[in-house]
């Protein structure tokens, strides 16, 4: 069986057991549940095929479904959007399979670099394939940490969330910020399976960091739309962010994290404070 059927059957069987089963609407059959979720006759019912069509694909066989039959399956499973968009990945749905190979470098161009810097009151991120970090401007520096003294080949946010200890004391809620990275990188990765820069970071991820092991196994998946970050920053204290998307049209694989705090509130305050701060220290640096 292929990495990738693997990976199928892996993520078949995960969503499947963690089904709610009294609320899929299935009618009774008397029988004792003995492990949690759903039968794979109860899955292959719901989404209106054949058991052995379904157990076919949780045993990770070549099998292309229809779009139809993957937006069935993805019911049946109570999937999200996130979950059925790595769903059909997986089932080469969304992207060709095919050897490893190594993606160009990702550079941004000089007039997103100009709209950042003219941002002075919001923070933000600029992240690529895999959540490299391709670039921030200053207040996005001084509210997380300044990835241009990372070495490049290191310069990735779910790397920076699990081996590096600055996160661990900026996030109040560290462990489901960390979390959501992971499965951030798992949709990635099922995006684009034969990237090899991934697979690196993944290996080096799961050697490294017993968390990142536990939670790429449970095999969840997320896409970081928007949402909120509570901080504990040294230098101004607790706050807490609220974040928007922003995807380049033309560049799919770039992607604008932009972050900013609710109006009049001790948290627009702090990142006031915050922002001139960064703006006497960038001074300073300019002079020396």
């Amino acid at each position: 069986m292929s990495e990738r059927n693997t990976e199928l059957a892996d993520f078949l069987r995960r969503a499947r057991s963690q089904v709610d089963a009294t609320r899929a609407g299935l009618p009774a059959d008397g029988r004792v549940r003995r492990v949690p979720g759903l039968r794979r006759e109860e899955v292959a019912f719901l989404a209106g095929v054949s058991t052995d069509y379904y157990t076919r694909l949780e045993q990770g066989r070549r099998i292309t479904p229809s779009p139809s039959v993957v937006q069935a399956i993805g019911g049946a499973l109570d999937l999200d959007e996130a979950g059925r968009a790595h769903l059909a990945d997986l089932l080469g749905a969304g992207v060709a399979g095919g050897a490893s190979r190594v993606r160009p470098v990702q550079r941004v161009r000089p007039g997103v670099h100009q709209l950042i810097e003219s941002l002075d009151a919001v923070p933000v991120l600029v992240l690529g394939r895999r959540a490299d970090v391709l670039t921030q401007n200053r207040l996005g520096r001084a509210l997380f940490t300044d990835f241009q003294r990372v070495p490049a080949a290191q310069r990735n946010y779910a790397r920076w969330m699990l081996l590096d200890e600055g996160p661990r004391s900026l996030f109040v809620d560290w462990e489901l910020q960390a979390r959501a990275a992971v499965e951030s990188l798992r949709l990635d990765a099922g995006n684009d399976p034969a990237d090899r820069a991934t697979a690196e970071l993944v290996a080096e991820l799961r050697e490294r960091s017993p968390e990142f092991a536990r939670w790429w196994d449970e095999h969840r998946v997320y896409q970081r739309t928007f949402g909120s970050k509570r901080l504990r920053h040294p230098l101004v204290g607790d706050l807490t962010v609220d974040y928007e998307t922003l995807s380049l049209p033309g560049d799919p694989h770039t992607t604008l994290y932009l972050y900013s705090t609710e109006p009049n509130s001790p948290s627009r305050r702090a990142l006031d404070m915050l922002a001139s701060w960064s703006l006497t220290a960038a001074r300073r640096e300019d002079v020396t």
